[in-house]
């Protein structure tokens, strides 16, 4: 689905990242935006599809194991990646004595 943004304003941050990732040679990843789901814009109360708006990007990172470039738009915060192996696995109560281990 096209962007109805009138255009973007990329801060300088991310148009170093861009450059970076480019020249990593990693220019050819496809773009998964990072933005509010509430709308195409970066304002969350500009329900559904709005137009004429500006889409500021602030960020761009890259998750170069997950095959993605992804542009942070507005105040948009991300999630950490997860391990393969989740912690818990690591955490067990001995029986005996009833401390927790795998904690620290």
């Amino acid at each position: 689905m096209p962007c109805s943004a009138d255009f973007s304003l990329t801060l300088l941050q991310a148009e170093k990242q861009i450059e970076m990732y480019t020249k990593q040679g990693f220019s050819n990843l496809p773009i998964c935006m990072a933005k509010t789901q509430y709308s195409f814009s970066h304002v969350p109360s500009m329900k559904g599809a709005p137009t004429s708006f500006v889409l500021p990007i602030r960020d761009v990172r890259a998750s170069i194991g997950a095959g993605f470039i992804y542009p942070l738009v507005g105040t948009m915060s991300t999630m950490p990646g997860l391990p393969t192996r989740p912690c818990f696995y690591e955490i067990d109560v001995d029986t005996a004595t009833g401390k927790v281990m795998g904690l620290s």
